[in-house]
């Protein structure tokens, strides 16, 4: 007996659910694009319709005024919310800003710059998942994000810049551009100390791609760069840039904490506290990079580690050749942004524009870590309701610190994060002293 045709809904939903769950129907291509221009159209519509609501624009200009004034002491610049606590590249940025923007007071073009800075992150992000073979299914939850947008367009955070340079650095190691890539991740640590996250991943990408030697000569470089931006800042006061621009020691207020409200403000200023993140911190981090981030070596973590502590390099030429062939697009971006959500788990303290490294990185380690369809979805929207309830509550924050540490966990327990370790050579033919 012949099989019945199919009718229309069944035909719409298997076309559905192929274009949804692979890249590699014809289709497939088309949903980025669409997205792309459909949150072109969320942004103008934003713009024009929701009032910005000014936080830190205005002390941001009142600094960068000071700076074009020719004040060089990180010590004496200030703004109406307190002290410049931004690393050198931040004062550049925003000091093109402060003349494009008629000295910051034309904010609807300030918002418009920041729509386009949106637009270009988000494709930038829609590349990486696209190089990372992520499913179009997942791309819808890059654009829903109301906290997100509020962080680019009504708010005009330096996150911003910082997360750009973030995904622009995955973007560029995906595609085995060590150097360039090197460059971008010490431009964006260079807006904001919070990309001092990621350098552990980054690290051990450099390490695995170019070896000990190319590796220490890449850090060198981004060292430089540094020094680069900040020279002349150092020049009046070393000492003054260094402890503003990257205070390790500050804490916040426990009334603007996003992450742990639920435990309480005694709990949260305790000094105990603390360094109980910070073992926490410490010890995910050794783990992800004993039992994960190593495996593309082929080695056994103590083979690698050994060697090294005797400044030795642990690889031979052929075998860094391998190591590096191995280094496939999801593995660079699920070691950088898991870095990014561990670091953020075990942060004092979160505000609202820290949500920049988050929005993005959440769909993708979730559907890294072989979460259902269903999960993933369940798990963004309460993190979205999380990061949308102001002031947050204890109910808000222990759901922002639970969806971080589920989808942490679920990443390190899902044995498919190290694949990369068993992918053929993408480059076959190209010595190591050619490599990028």
């Amino acid at each position: 007996m012949a099989d019945r045709p199919k009718s229309l809904p069944a035909r719409a939903y298997g076309l559905f659910t192929q274009v949804a769950c692979s890249q590699t129907h014809p289709l497939a291509k088309l949903v980025p694009f669409a997205l792309l221009l459909l949150d072109a159209v969320f942004c103008a519509a934003i713009i024009w319709k929701i009032p910005y609501t000014e936080i830190d624009w205005k002390a941001y200009m009142e600094q960068v005024s000071q700076f074009v004034n020719g004040e060089r002491d990180y010590t004496v610049i200030k703004g109406g919310t307190g002290p410049l606590v931004y690393p050198g590249f931040h004062v550049y940025i925003y000091t093109g800003l402060y003349w494009l923007t008629d000295q910051g007071r034309n904010i609807l073009l300030a918002q418009q710059l920041f729509a386009l800075l949106y637009m270009a992150t988000l494709a930038l992000v829609m590349s990486c998942y696209w190089k990372a073979k992520v499913p179009p299914y997942v791309f819808p939850l890059l654009i829903l994000s109301k906290r997100l947008h509020s962080i680019f367009m009504l708010r005009c955070f330096n996150d911003c810049f910082a997360a750009f340079f973030l995904w622009l650095t995955i973007y560029l190691f995906q595609r085995k551009w060590w150097t360039a890539g090197a460059l971008s991740y010490s431009l964006g640590l260079g807006v904001k100390m919070t990309l001092l996250l990621d350098l552990p991943a980054v690290g051990i990408i450099l390490f695995l791609a170019k070896g000990l030697s190319g590796s220490l000569k890449l850090a060198a470089l981004m060292a430089q760069i540094q020094y680069i931006m900040a020279q002349t800042f150092l020049r009046k006061n070393a000492k003054g840039y260094l402890s503003r621009a990257f205070e390790l020691s500050r804490q916040f207020l426990f009334k603007w904490t996003v992450n742990w409200r639920f435990l309480g403000e005694e709990v949260f200023l305790s000094r105990r506290f603390a360094l109980t993140l910070l073992a926490g911190h410490v010890s995910f981090l050794i783990r992800f990079i004993l039992n994960k981030w190593l495996k593309p070596t082929g080695k056994p973590a103590y083979a690698v580690i050994i060697p090294l502590l005797q400044f030795k390099s642990p690889f031979t030429a052929q075998e860094e050749y391998q190591i590096a062939s191995r280094l496939t697009p999801a593995y660079v971006a699920t070691t950088i942004l898991s870095a990014n959500l561990i670091g953020l788990l075990f942060a004092r303290t979160l505000h609202y524009q820290f949500y920049a490294y988050i929005a993005w990185a959440t769909p993708f380690l979730l559907w890294r870590a072989g979460a259902h369809p269903v999960l993933q979805y369940a798990l963004w929207a309460l993190q979205e309701w999380a990061w949308n309830v102001y002031p947050s509550t204890p109910v808000s924050s222990g759901v922002v610190v639970a969806v971080l540490a589920t989808t942490v966990g679920l990443v390190y327990l899902h044995n498919e994060v190290a694949e990369a370790a068993v992918q053929p050579p993408q480059s076959v033919g190209v010595p190591p002293a050619q490599r990028k």
